[in-house]
């Protein structure tokens, strides 16, 4: 059909009418990508510092095995702990509140809170000296503590002993068992993305008094062998000035809950033993648990952190075991996170969870040498671990800007929690007091076998 003069007279208002709605598309998402832009809101990590116990607070094993000797309690526990103790991994220096140091140990609620106020302002105080940051100027404030859970919350303790303004933000998290501190972080984060131009600061500690436990059930009996005295507090911000002060940027959090599985669900519990005594339950199984709760974890952070060639290794594994149902399985390929990562802070929960980790993953013995040196020095510190095991690398002069450091926090519940972070400080890091005899470590921990 032939073009008449009208037609060809209508092509230009065609073209232009076009190229109208062609520049009003790219406005529009030229306007959306800047939205999602301002909406990113980058998290640093400013500070942190870790509470060190003075050296009268110490629990050497000859006190604990005197202790328990002199105690009201039968042979076979007696026993037990010792057995416990003799595996666990600790040093001389581990640390309890000295209420506990009694030979009658005296629980009480007082006592209890002046454990927790100790180590929580110790920590928090020295952190604000080592950034000097005037307490008023704290928006967040996120504290956690599982199995101590008083009225006032332990946010309000702080919120009081350092005179914060009326309006922070508190929070107060309990019985989310040793990966609470990233869970805080997570919670941190969260509430940073709403509130620009805001610090958070969050406080991670564990109470060991009210849970001391003097019956007769060898599952509760471990938690007296494992769990010792600490705390952390860490400082976050979102505000652009601190970029270059900040020690750490977040880079990925990615939390994973089992407790819809029974078996996971019940692996620590808190719970009462056939005398009606209170304590924490801790399952034969809490090494399979907490290996299928990181193979979940794993499985969705590395996609985020892992080089393609790392993550195609893996695909390409399981796609064989696919194809060979029927036959003999093949075995999935383990991906190699340290070419993700160049440090790791495995949460000192144990000797045992710290071993699996190691020969699962294929690291190095430098690799979980943080996480091994924090338990035989401070104890399982329950969600601080992490904290004493980034400061050890810093003590040690082996963070790096631009090096990633990968948190692994391990839970009731059954949890496993990651952090990653970045290192953007340009300076060298400063000894802290948490490792200030930090060159004389590492030490060589004897093996002493399997924890049955």
């Amino acid at each position: 059909m032939a073009m008449t003069p009208r037609h060809v007279s209508c092509l230009p208002e065609l073209v232009i009418s076009s190229t109208h709605h062609l520049m009003m598309v790219v406005v529009a998402g030229l306007v959306v990508l800047y939205l999602i832009y301002r909406r990113k809101v980058t998290i640093y990590l400013l500070d942190f510092a870790c509470y060190r116990p003075p050296n009268s607070y110490r629990l050497t094993k000859s006190m604990f095995v005197e202790n328990i000797f002199l105690g009201d309690m039968d042979a076979d526990s007696i026993a037990f702990q010792i057995k416990i103790l003799e595996k666990s991994g600790f040093s001389e220096e581990t640390s309890v509140p000295p209420s506990l140091t009694r030979i009658s140990p005296r629980k009480s609620l007082s006592f209890a809170m002046e454990e927790v106020v100790m180590v929580m302002c110790s920590a928090v105080t020295e952190l604000f000296q080592k950034t000097n940051i005037n307490p008023k100027a704290i928006d967040i404030l996120i504290s956690n503590s599982s199995m101590f859970c008083p009225t006032p919350s332990l946010s309000a303790v702080v919120i009081n002993k350092f005179r914060m303004r009326s309006n922070v933000m508190s929070f107060h998290l309990s019985g989310m068992g040793c990966s609470a501190g990233i869970i805080a972080v997570d919670l941190a984060k969260d509430v940073l993305r709403v509130h620009r131009n805001s610090l958070a600061l969050i406080v991670s500690t564990e109470t060991l008094l009210l849970n001391w436990y003097t019956g007769k059930n060898p599952s509760m009996l471990i938690t007296n062998c494992l769990f010792r005295m600490g705390g952390a507090a860490v400082l976050l911000s979102n505000r652009k000035q601190d970029k270059s002060r900040a020690k750490y940027e977040l880079k990925h959090l990615v939390r994973t809950n089992k407790a819809q599985d029974d078996l996971s669900h019940t692996c620590v519990i808190q719970d009462v033993d056939s005398e009606n005594m209170v304590g924490v339950s801790i399952s034969k199984n809490i090494v399979n648990v907490a290996g299928d709760a990181l193979k979940t974890n794993i499985a969705a952070l590395g996609p985020l952190v892992l080089p393609f060639s790392e993550q195609l290794r893996y695909a390409l594994s399981i796609i064989c075991q696919k194809i060979k149902w029927n036959a003999r399985r093949s075995s999935t390929y383990v991906p190699d996170f340290k070419k993700a990562f160049e440090h790791f802070c495995i949460h000192a929960g144990g000797r045992a969870v710290i071993q699996a980790i190691e020969k699962n993953l294929g690291l190095r013995k430098q690799d979980v040498e943080p996480s091994k040196m924090t338990l035989y020095k401070f104890g399982n510190t329950s969600s601080s671990s992490i904290w004493y095991e980034l400061c050890y690398i810093e003590a040690k002069g082996r963070m790096k800007r631009g090096d990633r450091v990968w948190q692994i926090g391990f839970g009731s519940g059954f949890k496993c929690n990651s952090a990653v972070w970045k290192c953007v400080y340009n300076s060298d890091f400063e000894i802290a007091n948490a490792w200030s005899d930090i060159y004389s470590y590492p030490v060589e921990v004897p093996n002493v076998g399997k924890i049955n």
